[in-house]
């Protein structure tokens, strides 16, 4: 934001997604919980060359090309790190062993949604909004936590979107925050800029009425945010790419206690329907920034984990099998990843469908035998505080999956 783009009074401005929004009164009262990251694959993570079944002769039969080699082929130079005797890490998730070892990552594999319609944008919204179909509430999620849990939070940053929008699982009553960069509320180190930034600010606000109390929220996260140094945890070994950037400044709001409890953050570019790459090529890359970023992350927040919670997911996976140009189509079961000091990691958690002759579902995808609601509710119960999952997922009566201590 800059003096050239304040807004202008209108009703876009009025209702424009920047600004925060009106909030109910949550029903339920608990002490904070943890930070909840949430991090969002957009565009249907290939999971099984994410998490390689290598103990499954099924799995190299339908994927000639496209297989990760298994740990004890020495015919490759690249081959997946083998995690229990059945599954392994994609090589280029190398440097998210330490949190596997540490026993702070836990895997779900075979985890999802029920709906099958393999299109991005309905098992997006359905997911984000944490419905079964279009009939349930509008609001997010994440939302839906917020607004059901008073925690006595009143930081204009309690809850943060990394992007040019708050996510969809944000949406609801209480307050969210979009944040692109906190170096661009330092407007490049010019003070005399960031104060006619301020003073304009303080003028457009001055009105005393309802815009004017939402404008008083923005200004108080101005203050914050000029208050951190986007360069103090340069030392951290984040990726340069917009991912690292992100998980690194949502480290920076949990070091600075500024009253974050939930963040999410998006990686996208998963939809790969032809050349997609084995150990090497476009998913590789992809997924070599997946597990930099979460061992950065991992590592920055060592002192944190306690009080941290780490989540992964998919709108779905793709098909077992690879098609005619080296890439997979649009599938059904995925896999969700959970890091924290308290998570009963070092394990894949979930039953095991299999890809044999049979056991695949639909025209050749993994089953879904756990509900990624499950996953979100033990999240929710064990870990935020918050037992309104009835609220938060309307409709549906979760399982908790002991994925935590």
């Amino acid at each position: 934001m800059t003096l050239q783009t304040l807004p202008m009074l209108n009703d876009y401005t009025l209702h424009a997604p920047w600004m925060p929004r009106l909030a109910f009164a949550p029903k339920n009262s608990a002490p904070r919980g943890d930070t909840l990251v949430v991090i969002f694959l957009r565009g249907a993570a290939d999971v099984l060359n994410i998490i390689v079944p290598h103990g499954e002769d099924a799995y190299y039969a339908l994927r000639p090309t496209l297989g990760i080699p298994r740990p004890d082929d020495r015919k490759s130079k690249l081959r997946t790190l083998d995690l229990d005797g059945f599954f392994g890490f994609h090589p280029a998730l190398q440097n998210l062993l330490d949190a596997w070892n540490e026993k702070q990552l836990a895997i779900i594999h075979a985890c999802g949604a029920p709906d099958e319609s393999r299109s991005h944008f309905k098992a997006m919204e359905l997911m984000e909004r944490g419905v079964d179909d279009a009939k349930g509430p509008a609001s997010g999620w994440i939302g839906r936590h917020l607004a059901t849990l008073d925690t006595g939070n009143a930081s204009p940053l309690r809850a943060v979107g990394v992007g040019e929008m708050p996510q969809r699982s944000l949406s609801g009553t209480v307050p969210v925050s979009a944040l692109r960069s906190i170096a661009d509320f330092h407007l490049n180190g010019d003070a005399r800029a960031v104060a006619q930034m301020r003073s304009a600010l303080d003028t457009l606000y001055a009105g005393g009425d309802s815009f004017s109390a939402l404008g008083q929220e923005t200004l108080g996260i101005l203050d914050i945010l000029q208050k951190l140094d986007p360069k103090a945890d340069s030392e951290s070994q984040f990726p340069t790419s917009a991912f690292g950037l992100a998980l690194q400044q949502v480290a920076m709001l949990i070091k600075a206690d500024v009253g974050l409890e939930v963040a999410a953050i998006d990686l996208g570019g998963w939809d790969t329907h032809f050349a997609q790459g084995s150990t090497e090529g476009q998913m590789a890359n992809l997924i070599r920034d997946l597990g930099d970023g979460l061992a950065a992350f991992h590592a920055a927040m060592h002192d944190h984990l306690h009080k941290l919670t780490v989540v992964t997911m998919s709108e779905f996976g793709r098909r077992a099998s690879e098609n005619g140009s080296l890439g997979t189509d649009h599938g059904h079961g995925s896999m969700m990843m959970v890091i924290g000091g308290d998570v009963l990691g070092g394990r894949v958690h979930g039953p095991w469908p299999g890809l044999g002759s049979g056991q695949l579902v639909g025209p050749g995808d993994l089953a879904v035998t756990t509900d990624y609601r499950d996953v979100l509710s033990e999240v929710l119960v064990k870990r935020l505080n918050n037992p309104a999952t009835n609220e938060i997922f309307p409709n549906y009566q979760p399982q908790l999956r002991n994925i935590f201590k």
